[in-house]
């Protein structure tokens, strides 16, 4: 069983490798019952999103941490997967900045990228 802090960097990486954009982790304890941490990224179209989706949601899945739930995967623009203890946002550029979810949140702490070390499949 893996810790939210190890998922969120098993996330980040993957999200990395696949060539994700504005990658950025929110550490939400703090400030919300709904999870630990939010990773936040954007996609280049509504297939990069799904891309992402699948290759995020195996190889946690893999590791013995499938998603609880998955949301938006018809629509394309905005994917959520629920964790549990992790939210993963992946959203094509418009929605992003539509919902703006890093503004919402702002009271949540950013995680440096460069302090994850992400954990190997």
């Amino acid at each position: 069983m893996l810790t939210p802090r190890e998922i969120a960097e098993t996330a980040v990486r993957v999200l990395s490798d696949k060539q994700a954009k504005d990658i950025q982790v929110l550490r939400t304890t703090d400030v919300t019952v709904l999870a630990d941490y939010f990773v936040i990224c954007t996609a280049t179209s509504s297939t990069h999103v799904k891309t992402l989706t699948d290759e995020v949601d195996g190889v946690l899945s893999n590791m013995g941490e499938p998603p609880l739930r998955r949301e938006g995967y018809r629509g394309g623009g905005w994917i959520l997967l629920d964790f549990g203890c992790v939210i993963v946002h992946i959203f094509q550029k418009e929605m992003r900045e539509f919902y703006n979810l890093e503004h919402l949140w702002n009271d949540a702490e950013e995680v440096p990228l460069s302090s994850l070390r992400g954990p190997t499949a």
